[in-house]
């Protein structure tokens, strides 16, 4: 188990370049199964997460070559569907969450799709029956085998109808989708979700051949085709990266201009840290956090405590509940944060306790934060990242903290962010990787 000890107190300044969209890549490179010509992808980060998944394509025999630093191409053109049964697949499937998004591409294209019950992290439940209903409701039958917790989706055809989806489920509305492509005649998916990286998959597909319109809105239509053809893809920036910049900006009093951010694709994001008092000046697609020594929580009309909570897209992000949870611990005023998704997300508050934040953990999903107003630093501590985000809050908070602080558990870390430690060392922090053997 690696760590991170972090001397905190360093005020950052610098540019800092966001990678690819974790969330997008890992619906984009489950996509090339679904033609036999070569993907081109830019713009992949190297996280845990992403390589785990490229690894997989490569044991299924699709063909994977290195262009660049952050380019790819894959080409599916002999897949070796025998994989799927082989306990191989079943140790490395099960350890990656996004796996389960392999599911629809091998159903639509080759009528069967298995996977083991996915890893990835401990935030609580992550249920997957939006998923298989929307496969059953396009006439594949469906099976979990519960001795070895592996789910199976089969079709000899697919046909295409409507469905309500239970929930606007990103992961869910992508297999669906997927698998939707092949299927004869019309789908229309309503709820589904219309996250950035939802649209990027879609429009992918259409430049591949496939007709998806409603792109953007929760009702989705598609008209089945026989044949996806290849394409060129770009990953956008990945907004969780760039909300935890604007945050670590904030908390550590620093001076960061993150470039390219895709400013168009970040919904509510700039606006849910204004209402913390987060100064955001926008230049063409750059954003500068100018060094603040306070920043004030804002209140409703009514002068009511303010509340940030999440909620599907155009919603604020769950990813950055923990982020905002963190930043509000040194802001001056008081809110609520409501993490409406997961309930064991906000858990790692104890850790945040220990270093002297004034937190109030209502229940599950719930914390109320009493700001501090920089008056009481955060003193460090050695703790232990339970999940990604939590990880990099808890980084967050070691770097604003007086003292050495460790973390130890940073695999989690790594599944998300790309070389975090090395990219933000280059603008002024003190962070010395340890590693385990």
């Amino acid at each position: 188990m690696s760590s991170f000890e972090i001397t905190g107190g360093k005020k950052l300044k610098g540019e800092f370049i966001p990678q690819g969209a974790k969330n997008e890549v890992l619906q984009i490179l489950c996509a090339v199964l679904m033609t036999p010509e070569k993907v081109t992808i830019n713009n992949v980060p190297d996280i845990v997460d992403v390589n785990k998944l490229i690894d997989l394509l490569r044991n299924l025999n699709v063909k994977v070559e290195k262009l660049g630093p952050e380019a790819y191409s894959f080409q599916a053109d002999d897949v070796d569907i025998e994989y799927l049964h082989s306990p191989d697949f079943m140790k490395k499937g099960g350890g990656l969450r996004g796996s389960i998004m392999l599911v629809g591409p091998l159903l639509g294209r080759f009528g069967k799709g298995y996977i083991p019950k996915p890893g990835g992290d401990k935030i609580g439940r992550r249920r997957v029956d939006t998923h298989f209903i929307g496969f059953e409701k396009l006439g594949a039958t469906f099976n979990y085998d519960s001795e070895t917790s592996v789910y199976k989706a089969n079709a000899k055809n697919l046909v295409g109808t409507y469905m309500l989806l239970d929930e606007a489920s990103v992961t869910g509305t992508a297999n669906i989708v997927m698998a939707a492509v092949f299927a004869k005649g019309k789908s229309t998916i309503y709820n589904a979700a219309c996250e950035p990286y939802l649209q990027q998959l879609c429009n992918m597909l259409n430049r591949m051949g496939a007709k998806i319109t409603g792109i953007g809105s929760n009702m989705l239509h598609i008209e089945g085709v026989k044949e996806l053809s290849g394409t060129d893809h770009t990953i956008l920036p990945d907004m969780i990266e760039v909300g935890s910049i604007i945050g670590l900006a904030a908390m550590t009093e620093s001076e960061i201009t993150i470039k390219g951010v895709g400013y168009e694709h970040l919904g509510l994001i700039p606006e849910v840290f204004k209402k913390l008092g987060i100064i955001i000046i926008k230049k063409d697609d750059d954003l500068i956090i100018p060094a603040q020594k306070n920043y004030e929580i804002d209140t409703f009309i009514d002068g009511s405590i303010m509340t940030i909570s999440d909620a599907p897209w155009p919603g604020f992000t769950p990813d950055l509940i923990s982020i905002m949870l963190v930043v509000a611990t040194q802001a001056k005023g008081s809110v609520l944060i409501h993490q409406k998704m997961f309930e064991s997300r906000l858990f790692f508050t104890d850790k945040l306790i220990d270093m002297g934040a004034q937190i109030i953990l209502c229940d599950p999903h719930r914390a109320t934060v009493i700001g501090l107003n920089r008056q009481y630093p955060l003193r460090a501590i050695e703790m232990t990242s339970p999940d990604i985000r939590a990880g990099v809050s808890l980084l967050i908070a070691a770097m604003s903290a007086e003292g050495k602080s460790v973390i130890h558990n940073i695999e989690q870390i790594d599944r998300g962010y790309q070389n975090i430690d090395t990219r933000l060392n280059n603008i002024g922090a003190e962070i010395v990787r340890r590693e385990s053997y």
